[in-house]
């Protein structure tokens, strides 16, 4: 379908799915359980805890988090152009306790599939029933030549939320006039599919209104890439030549980085930015790496009816690190996996088999503060791998009216409000 009106997506079904559990995965029992231990405090993790307490209270459920703070990617776009301020995408876990989760502020290092055991960073063991791996991503700035952990600075990516971003946004203030702003976009997958692109956006409505004569360049190693034509229309009627996408065909591709010199290098041009933005290759966080979840690929493979690994059935992975083609890696498709992966969970527990769930996503992407465009799809798992369903996949209308781009930011900022709440409680 080439488009959708909102009215579209509800006939379409796009809302959080229901999942009919069983009676005996819903029964409430004393504490003290089977153990399900999630990795991973973002959307997919705090999603699959706080439904697996509603649907098997009898569970004992232990979340660990890590001892970093917890900032959104989700809406940090807005913070790089000061639209927002970064302490608004720091979500809380105190919810989770509240409701009788077990949340560990540690962080974990390694598991035994085997012997089904968790290891964590002070050296404690956890036993476990099931294992939810959501743990995000790693990025891979050695993968670039010239590039690595020390340069990151210089080269900003934030593609992960926190005080990076905050950085990255006094980069941006740092340009000149007549300055030059670059963003590389590494090889599909990665985690968010459009966020470079809603970055370009943003950074341009920025640059028109505060710097008007700097220019913008996205040197991306893709040749497609979603919502393009979309993206590229509103490029081309709001900035002109001011803003240029050069792809892989052409020579896009990032090969190397000069940190001396501050310079990237392409197949065919030098660039010497005055900020340039590296989005590094990605690949799954290595703890789903140690156990050989990946297969040497760096994402991994899922049963998609469960989620479950394709290399130990107990252990299961959702979010950005597993294989989940067709979702794209987004906050609101692992929330959506985690829902069904903690149903598949509860009902294995209870001898019972997993229930048909309705995968779904949206994409927002903000064009400006105030107007944005959205990919949509609904999704169902076979035994075979995960499929649209016909018809509910589509882009906005490349015709819509700036009303209408007001209003799906509008839908955007209400996702948002609605997910935290749905995965943190706040």
């Amino acid at each position: 379908m080439k488009g959708w009106r909102r009215r579209d997506l509800l006939a379409a079904g796009l809302a959080l799915p229901v999942l009919a559990l069983p009676a005996a995965a819903r029964s409430t029992s004393s504490t003290g359980g089977p153990r399900v231990v999630i990795v991973g405090g973002g959307f997919g993790g705090a999603t699959a805890a706080r439904y697996l307490a509603r649907w098997s209270p009898q569970l004992r459920i232990s979340l660990i988090v890590g001892r970093e703070r917890y900032w959104t990617c989700p809406f940090s776009n807005l913070v790089l152009i000061g639209e927002r301020p970064l302490a608004s995408l720091e979500v809380s876990h105190a919810r989770l306790e509240a409701e009788g989760i077990e949340v560990l502020r540690r962080t974990a290092v390694d598991f035994d599939p085997h012997h089904r055991h968790l290891e964590l960073e002070d050296g404690t063991q956890l036993a476990w029933e099931r294992l939810v791996l959501a743990p995000g991503i790693e990025v891979m700035p050695e993968a670039i030549e010239g590039h690595g952990a020390g340069s990151v600075e210089q080269f900003p990516h934030a593609w992960q939320g926190g005080p990076a971003t905050s950085h990255l946004a006094r980069r941006l203030q740092a340009v000149p006039d007549g300055g030059l702003v670059a963003i590389s976009v590494p090889e599909a997958p990665y985690r968010c599919p459009p966020g470079p692109y809603e970055r370009a956006s943003l950074f341009g409505w920025w640059l028109a209104q505060h710097r008007p004569r700097a220019r913008l360049v996205i040197l991306d190693a893709n040749d497609r890439f979603t919502k393009d034509d979309l993206f590229q229309a509103h490029w081309q009627a709001a900035h002109g030549d001011q803003l240029q996408w050069i792809g892989r065909a052409d020579g896009g591709s990032l090969r190397r980085v000069d940190p001396r010199r501050g310079s990237l290098h392409t197949d065919f041009d030098d660039w010497a930015p005055d900020l340039a933005c590296v989005i590094p290759p990605q690949r799954a966080a290595a703890i789903a790496r140690r156990a050989g979840l990946d297969e040497g690929r760096g994402w991994c493979a899922i049963d998609p009816l469960t989620f479950a690994s394709r290399i130990h059935p107990e252990v299961h992975v959702i979010g950005d690190a597993a294989i989940a083609n067709p979702m794209p890696k987004s906050a609101f498709a692992a929330a959506s996996q985690a829902r069904v992966c903690a149903a598949a969970i509860a009902t294995a527990l209870a001898g019972k088999a997993p229930p048909h769930a309705l995968l779904t996503n949206t994409c927002y992407s903000l064009l400006t503060p105030e107007t944005a465009i959205a990919v949509t799809g609904s999704y169902r798992a076979t035994a075979q791998g995960i499929e649209p369903l016909p018809g509910t996949t589509g882009n906005s209308p490349a015709d819509a009216s700036d009303a209408e781009r007001r209003a799906e930011a509008g839908h955007a900022r209400g996702w948002y409000a609605a997910a935290r709440a749905d995965a943190f409680g706040d």
